[in-house]
């Protein structure tokens, strides 16, 4: 599951997310990365920093976080920790934070330009739960180690 969920995730921030299409004369289609890379040539490097770190750097180390602890032997005491620390962060999940992203995009541009879903969203969400559920089910089956 969790390597599962990694590819979801490479493959969600590479495929487009959206097509935004102004007017009849300008097309342009959208992903994570691109929108990161656009949003650095913009000088928006707040939100560029923002949109890496939420979709790319935490979900990424929530993924290695999970499998260095069902590789690694712990101590009860530090598994806890480890299962603490990502029961927190999970809370955290970028999936609503980016469906807001998506949206707002969407209304700022809906009267001057046509914002089509693409692939790209499905596959990101997907990964996003994937993610959540994977974690579960090792808290689950870690718990019951411990117990």
């Amino acid at each position: 599951m969790i390597f599962s969920s990694g590819i979801l995730l490479v493959v969600g921030l590479s495929l487009p997310l959206m097509k935004v299409e102004k007017m009849i004369f300008w097309k342009n289609e959208y992903s994570v990365i691109t929108g990161i890379l656009g949003l650095m040539h913009d000088q928006e490097y707040f939100l560029a920093a923002i949109l890496f770190f939420f979709s790319v750097v935490f979900p990424a180390i929530k993924l290695i976080t999970l499998g260095i602890l069902w590789q690694v032997k712990f101590d009860e005491t530090k598994r806890r920790r480890i299962l603490e620390w990502l029961g927190v962060l999970g809370k955290w999940s970028m999936l609503d934070v980016f469906v807001v992203a998506i949206l707002i995009v969407a209304v700022k541009l809906g009267p001057l330009a046509n914002v089509e879903p693409k692939i790209g969203v499905y596959v990101f969400s997907l990964a996003i739960a994937a993610a959540i559920l994977t974690t579960m089910q090792v808290e689950k089956l870690a718990k019951r180690v411990i117990e």
